[in-house]
């Protein structure tokens, strides 16, 4: 093996500390007519989406997971379409032996393992595409933002919505003003439905009890950074989603798709406080409870005034005396009850189910049928690839040197937004945020997870910020 950098792999981001360093090189594929040389970390689940498209038009020349049996099809299709193709369990041996060969990489394993191959990544003078959400607690976040600007690479999170038409047209109608000035925003997703195989599951016992670790599963690398505990299949493949150590729950999950367009719209920002309710809380067990409702307030700026925005998760909505039914009684609007957002404006008040594709405003149907006839002109580009193609708007952002909508500048913003909500939710506490410093103000318990843990050897990042 080649032993280049592994030092520097296992203490990452020390590279600030050094201020001889020189930022490293993009690739020479700078054309179009170019095949970018992908490698793919993560293979099955979000893994396949992601990949996928890039088997038409580029390279994969590596491909790593470290579940073979959840990878074995990916495997296979990839292997078909790039016979030369390298196949690795560790991301960190696959960057020793090939980071020459090596432009971009796509990353979809768990967001508690979004972070150590990005920033590897990134050092290396690699483009970047991660699924959503961008990472697990709020100092990922900020690193990753900033060494995508250190290293001048092209970033990318996966929230398809944010390549869709449709958010492009909430941004435009707020700002030609047809919702008027908007100071409350409501948002909801389904219950959990806890089961076995699904993205959410409940242990029978906390701990989950010790399982014997599948011969196909290396199980050490797919905790990563947090701490040593033993196997049980409720964590993996699958259901990881549930405890805040590797998930964010629905929030964490869903936010980065629901609340994408007034996030982007409104330019909301960071919140200064956060408060929740929370139903049957699992707080010493860090497991997603089955209900909550989460209430963030977000000061004013130099284009808007205070907005309050409530996340509604596994309540009905119109149980919370804040919500605004009369809204939709009065014109009929069926809800989308797996998820929706309202944007109440002093003009016009703004729908959409759980993804932003498709906005509505809450208007007759004879005003909606002339507002669609007489609709503020287009202000931001669209995508020529269609809805949600957020990988192929990567990879041409990549050989055209611009950077993508939802790049880390945007997307760590967004996931730190969401972030905050989940250790409200985690900890059933009030939370004020000084976004400026990272820090929780009035909770130094909840403080403490801005950060969380890192196990001895996947230290990456400490020395960037």
């Amino acid at each position: 093996m080649n032993n280049f950098n592994r030092r520097s792999f296992l203490k990452s981001s020390s590279i600030l500390a050094g201020a001889t360093l020189v930022t490293p090189s993009l690739i020479s594929c700078q054309n179009t007519n170019s095949k970018l040389n992908i490698a793919a970390i993560g293979i099955g689940g979000r893994g396949r989406a992601n990949w996928n498209p890039a088997l038409e038009t580029e390279n994969l020349v590596a491909m790593c997971d470290v579940d073979d049996m959840t990878a074995k099809k990916g495997y296979g299709l990839i292997k078909e379409a790039n016979p030369e193709v390298k196949k690795f369990t560790d991301f960190r041996v696959m960057f020793d032996e090939m980071h020459k060969e090596i432009d971009a990489v796509i990353i979809s394993t768990p967001d508690h393992t979004h972070f150590a191959p990005a920033m590897i990544a990134m050092e290396l003078g690699k483009h970047v595409y991660i699924e959503k959400p961008l990472a697990n607690n709020v100092w990922e976040c900020r690193t990753l933002k900033k060494a995508a600007n250190y290293y001048n690479i092209v970033s990318q999170m996966g929230n398809q919505g944010h390549t869709t038409n449709g958010i492009r047209q909430i941004k435009e109608w707020y700002e030609a003003g047809v919702l008027g000035e908007v100071k409350e925003i409501h948002a909801w997703i389904g219950g959990y439905n806890f089961g076995k195989g699904h993205y959410f599951d409940m242990p029978e016992n906390f701990p989950p009890a010790k399982n014997e670790i599948p011969s196909h599963l290396s199980w050490d690398l797919w905790l990563g950074p947090r701490k040593s505990r033993d196997y049980n299949p409720i964590f993996a493949p699958r259901s990881w989603r549930g405890f805040f150590d590797f998930g964010g729950g629905k929030l964490g999950d869903w936010s980065c798709h629901t609340l994408d367009g007034p996030f982007w719209a409104l330019d909301l920002g960071m919140p200064s406080e956060v408060d929740s309710y929370v139903h049957n809380r699992f707080n010493k067990h860090h497991f997603v409870s089955e209900k909550s409702i989460v209430t963030y307030k977000f000061p004013k700026n130099e284009k808007r005034g205070e907005v309050i925005m409530k996340w509604h998760e596994g309540i009905d909505p119109s149980s919370d005396p804040s919500w605004p039914s009369k809204e939709f009684e009065v014109w009929g609007k069926e809800l989308a009850t797996w998820g929706g957002m309202v944007m109440i404006g002093s003009k016009n008040s703004l729908y959409t189910s759980g993804r932003p594709n498709n906005p509505e405003l809450l208007i007759s149907e004879k005003d909606w049928m002339e507002f669609q006839e007489n609709m503020p002109e287009q202000s931001i580009p669209r995508l020529k690839w269609g809805d949600e193609t957020p990988v192929q708007e990567w990879i041409d952002a990549i050989k055209n040197d611009y950077l993508p909508e939802s790049n880390f500048n945007y997307a760590a913003d967004l996931t730190e937004m969401a972030l905050i909500g989940t250790l409200s939710q985690r900890f059933d506490a009030k939370i004020l945020y000084d976004s400026k410093n990272m820090k929780i103000t009035n909770n130094p318990e909840v403080d403490a997870y801005i950060k969380g843990y890192m196990r001895e050897g996947w230290e990456y990042g400490n020395s960037i910020l």
